[in-house]
């Protein structure tokens, strides 16, 4: 079973290229405020991530995903599902 702490550095290996402003990413990196994602930015993302794990983020539970740590969490609790 995969588990946040498998998913964190594959997670942190996808969104490092949109990190240029900030240059280091952990944890409590805000995806729309500190990396500057804009809506096309913040779906070829997840679109990445979608591929990358296998799984379908449901776009209801996107407004609950903030940093990076949210995101991790749910890619985990979809893993589980």
């Amino acid at each position: 079973m995969t588990t946040y702490a498998d998913i964190l550095p594959k997670l942190l290996e996808t969104l490092q290229p949109y990190a240029k402003k900030i240059g280091h990413l952990k944890e409590t990196t805000d995806l729309v405020s500190e990396l500057g994602l804009d809506s096309l930015q913040v779906m070829q993302v997840l679109l990445k991530i979608e591929d990358q794990f296998d799984i379908s983020i449901p776009l209801n539970n996107l407004p609950n995903i903030r940093t990076v740590k949210d995101l991790g969490q749910e890619i985990e609790m979809l893993l589980k599902a």
